[in-house]
């Protein structure tokens, strides 16, 4: 029998994320900034709830441009802490600001698609669970990436979540065995 992922539920906003984004090889470098800022904003919260918002968190922080944001100060912090539209949470959204500084910075040194991809060879990781149960909430190499993405001035990007950011954008297709995607996943990468 082929089902979703057990996360997916039945809203229709998450069935066409997990159907055509979740586990997409994603190779943009302000795609890959983006998702990640996003999923830092997610913490303590459901991805559910900040998809909803996405399109409010884009209008939000100028479509997510770091050269604008990283230009951004106290008078910008406190619009954003009065938008309705988005999570107002002050470490979060100083924490985008300081993130787009050090994506600039490793965008100028190395491309930070290359920071991130370079580490598994370009090659998406295929894993092969049986269930949600399976999949883990970390690994070894999220660890090592959230302490190199920290060492370079990130914030809100522990393991978690950036094991979360390596399942969305394709770094490791998580999808269950018995979900139609991940065979088409694993075809993509």
């Amino acid at each position: 029998m082929n089902e979703r992922c057990g996360w997916v539920g039945v809203e229709p906003i998450y069935i066409d994320y997990h159907d055509h984004e979740w586990g997409v090889p994603e190779r943009d470098p302000r795609a890959l900034w983006e998702k990640l800022v996003l999923d830092g904003f997610q913490a303590g919260l459901s991805w559910i709830t900040i998809l909803k918002k996405r399109e409010n968190f884009r209008s939000a922080f100028a479509g997510f441009e770091p050269e604008i944001i990283a230009g951004w100060g106290e008078a910008e912090v406190a619009r954003l802490l009065t938008d309705t539209g988005i999570v107002r949470h002050r470490g979060k959204i100083e924490a985008t600001i300081g993130n787009a500084r050090a994506y600039l910075e490793i965008e100028a040194q190395e491309g930070f698609a290359a920071f991130l991809w370079d580490r598994i060879d370009g090659v998406p990781i295929q894993n092969h669970w049986p269930s949600l149960a399976e999949a883990p909430a970390e690994t070894d190499l999220a660890r090592q990436i959230s302490k190199d993405l920290k060492k370079r001035g990130f914030k809100f990007c522990g393991p978690t979540i950036t094991y979360a950011f390596m399942q969305a954008v394709g770094m490791v297709n998580d999808h269950i065995v018995t979900c139609p995607r991940h065979a088409e996943i694993a075809a993509m990468g």
